[in-house]
């Protein structure tokens, strides 16, 4: 069986996780916490990371920075995963749906204006398969109307916009290092990105359960106590020295990712000019990070059989998204804005093939000819 899946890993993980186990220091922002975390400063030029025991969490810390309160509503796409909408949901906010792009699966900033009121929030724009939102027009929406903007670019890290990294254009951003993304931890890390300086002290407290503690340890105050809402959330130091592992080799990362999607790409055109598929769009100011190869098929029926196809050629490929609007709980946390005339139909077309840090050519190229055979 190809699998749709496999976590990335270099090679070097294994020494710096043993590193870790050996130092003085393993619970949280120990060294190789501090390392990632300096790296991604320096590479990405945000006022401040953190890392995080999933990018769950570090949107669930972005709404308590906003302070989000009951009442309050944050404008976000259906066709996301659900901690978008859990994150702000936690604190008492309702979130309201608006429809996507065709074209990137994106929110469809167009829209966005029409859904805000009186009680709006923040906007949070996914950046889905690495591809980056327009945030030029949302960031203008949020400054004309006093909006808080976080980006969650769970699947973003390599990704710019107009050359700026995915989740340094908002005021906040998160990433995720799950075994399913381009770069992992082992487990379920995430970071928290904070472009504005104004957040930056309130996140370190809330990450240290309330309390100021990492002031603390820098000597700025002679004790600590408990001076605000948080929780536990730091990673292990473990989490960050396997992550570190694969930092260091970023680039080959992307570079290999790319490669691959490049071949996916070529070798499918020919079905996407028949008409019989659609292939990924890239806007010209988007550079991606070749999170996800997906195409789009007729509608579910014809994604059911593509997906029973290759499976039973043994080739594990999936759908993606339910659109959390026309889940259980969406209907009792949110609402949907205006028609949605895209993300039902477009999340009921695609397909997400398999794709990894490392897939030999001729795996993509078997792919591509099974997929090929479902219409010969």
């Amino acid at each position: 069986m190809i699998p749709f899946n496999k976590p990335p890993y270099t090679g070097h993980e294994d020494q710096y996780v043993l590193a870790a186990m050996r130092s003085e220091k393993i619970s949280g922002d120990g060294p190789f916490s501090k390392r990632c975390q300096q790296w991604f400063e320096q590479q990405l030029g945000c006022n401040r990371t953190l890392l995080t025991p999933s990018c769950t969490h570090a949107l669930e810390m972005a709404a308590l920075l906003i302070d989000i309160q009951p009442g309050d509503e944050v404008i976000m796409p259906s066709y996301t995963f659900v901690s978008t909408a859990n994150a702000f949901v936690l604190r008492g906010a309702t979130i309201v749906f608006v429809d996507i792009r065709p074209d990137t699966m994106n929110i469809d900033e167009r829209l966005i204006e029409a859904a805000i009121t009186d009680k709006t929030k923040a906007i949070v724009p996914v950046h889905y398969a690495g591809v980056a939102c327009e945030m030029d027009s949302i960031m203008d929406i949020a400054t004309r109307h006093q909006l808080w903007v976080i980006e969650d670019a769970a699947q973003g890290m390599m990704s710019t916009y107009k050359g700026r990294p995915l989740g340094t254009i908002g005021h906040l951003g998160a990433y995720s290092f799950h075994e399913t993304k381009n770069y992992t931890s082992g487990e379920e890390c995430g970071l928290l990105l904070i472009n504005d300086e104004r957040f930056a002290q309130r996140a370190e407290i809330i990450r240290e359960k309330g309390t100021n503690r990492s002031q603390f340890f820098r000597g700025m105050v002679d004790k600590y106590s408990w001076v605000d809402v948080g929780s536990s959330y730091l990673p292990s130091d473990l989490q960050a020295a396997f992550l570190w592992g694969q930092l260091e080799r970023a680039d080959d990362i992307n570079r290999n990712r790319l490669n691959t999607w490049a071949v996916y790409r070529n070798g499918l055109q020919t079905l996407a000019e028949s008409g019989r598929i659609e292939l990924p769009t890239i806007p010209p100011e988007c550079e991606h990070n070749a999170h996800m190869l997906y195409l789009k098929v007729r509608d579910l029926h014809e994604r059911t059989r593509l997906l029973d196809h290759l499976k039973q050629r043994k080739i594990l490929a999936v759908f993606h998204y339910v659109p959390l609007h026309s889940s259980q709980a969406g209907s009792r946390f949110a609402r949907f804005h205006g028609a949605d005339c895209y993300t039902t139909q477009e999340s009921e077309r695609l397909i997400r093939l398999p794709m990894w840090y490392g897939m030999p050519s001729e795996t993509a190229h078997h792919v591509i000819q099974q997929v090929r055979s479902y219409w010969e």
